[in-house]
């Protein structure tokens, strides 16, 4: 390793490669540091007896906007997920789903399972017109006004009965890792937006493909995996193995190492853990992610998740995904897990094979009120930082906190800062056909 770099980054996540990327359109020698052996940080994914695994459960919304102006849609091949969730409650399975973006066949049993799951017509209207405010509103808008905890925030507006605890609360359980109600109105009101303005994806080739793309823009050589960065200072980057002088360093690391070695302020983060199942059969017909409105077990979400994306699977038997809050990859909460599984798909799970776990201790960063996505990425003397931790907990944040970063360097360094890119073509695969599997209802 040369001892000597303009710009290095540390981390080859989403932030870190976004960093690099735009450096490297500016002519600006950059080296990416990453201790794992493959780029991607925490959006990876694990090739499993030929099944495709990724680091957690996780979704690309093609409506962000900085995934527009990076990310190469059409190659990442994507597959949406259906616009709606499958709620068990009473021992039944309803259907709830936006109308708009349901294949007109399914709209009936879209319909009668709003009817059967709802049963307060004043709570649906004060969703409804929640919904149509966040879906109308800028997001400058939205992070203009006054935060509070988002429990609070439905309290006042009136969101209070099964809408609400039975859908709601356990559906965005998994996007923000917890229930309590805890987390920042603003960002919630940026995930509702989002998720009915995009179409929540995976690449065909799973997270990975994401990570990659943004690797293979980048001047070869440039990013050196199975390099543990063990100190940062002005004009200095230390690895067991040498000392670089540099002019700016950019470290793009989850919040716990960046707090290690740049001295700063550590947020919270939240915990989940996916368990990835094979079936012989699926056990719905339904694409659809599932949630237990009854909360009778640790799952907050499972998805047959080959069902939308059948590359996932190397032989058409059924992936399943399924998610709980917390890091827990014992034998005991796989159990609990299976054990649930089969009231919320109403199906015999006893034979599912157990693939995979993920336990991520620090798989989100919480995102308390009052709501900041604008934190400093320069911190004086050539020292920067980016991750989502930064800006959203989302990859928007993790890729936007990127470009902030490197257009910090770029002004350190006396270089003009170019435009951002223009916004992507969104290409979203149409979803298969209904898989063919017993009706689990």
């Amino acid at each position: 390793m040369a001892d000597r770099a303009e710009v290095v980054v540390v981390g080859a996540g989403l932030a870190g490669l976004a960093c690099a990327r735009r450096l490297a359109s500016c002519d600006v020698p950059v080296t990416v540091l990453e201790a794992a052996d493959r780029v991607g940080g925490r959006v990876r994914t694990e090739i499993v007896d030929g099944f495709r695994c990724d680091r957690g459960f996780q979704l690309l919304n093609p409506a962000y906007p900085e995934v527009r102006r990076v990310l190469d849609l059409r190659a990442l091949r994507l597959r949406p997920l259906p616009a709606g969730v499958v709620v068990a409650t009473d021992g039944r399975r309803s259907l709830l789903a936006d109308p708009r973006r349901t294949p007109p066949a399914r709209v009936p049993q879209a319909i009668a399972g709003g009817l059967s799951t709802v049963r307060s017509p004043g709570e649906v209207v004060a969703f409804v017109r929640w919904v149509l405010d966040d879906v109308r509103a800028r997001p400058a808008d939205l992070l203009a006004t006054p935060d509070e905890p988002w429990g609070q925030a439905l309290d006042r507006m009136g969101i209070t009965g099964e809408l609400r605890h039975e859908v709601l609360e356990p559906f965005l359980a998994g996007v923000i890792g917890e229930r309590d109600g805890s987390t920042s109105r603003r960002f919630v009101d940026l995930i509702v937006r989002s998720l009915v303005r995009g179409r929540p994806s995976v690449p065909w080739e799973g997270l990975q493909a994401v990570p990659d793309q943004l690797a293979s823009a980048l001047p070869a050589g440039t990013v050196r995996t199975g390099v543990r960065v063990t100190a940062v200072a002005p004009g200095r980057v230390t690895t067991p193995d040498a000392e670089l002088a540099v002019r700016a360093v950019v470290v793009a690391t989850d919040p716990a190492t960046a707090g290690d070695l740049l001295g700063i302020a550590v947020p919270a983060t939240r915990g989940l853990t996916t368990f990835w199942h094979v079936a012989q059969e699926a056990p719905t017909r339904s694409a659809e992610l599932h949630v237990d409105g009854d909360g009778r077990g640790p799952v907050v979400n499972s998805v047959v998740l080959s069902a939308s994306a059948p590359g996932y699977s190397p032989d058409g038997r059924a992936l399943i995904a399924t998610t709980i809050l917390g890091a827990a990859d014992d034998g005991g909460t796989e159990a609990a897990v299976r054990a649930h599984l089969r009231y919320v798909y109403g199906a015999d799970t006893s034979r599912w094979q157990l693939l995979r776990i993920h336990a991520l201790p620090r798989a989100l960063t919480a995102m308390p009120p009052p709501l900041d996505v604008r934190r400093p990425v320069a911190l004086g003397e050539g020292l920067f930082v980016a991750g989502d931790h930064r800006d959203s907990a989302s990859s928007q944040g993790a890729l936007v906190s990127g470009r902030r970063a490197a257009d910090a360097v770029l002004g350190f360094l006396g270089l003009p800062v170019p435009p951002r890119p223009p916004l992507d073509v969104v290409h979203v695969l149409p979803p298969p056909s209904p898989m063919k599997a017993p009706d689990a209802g």
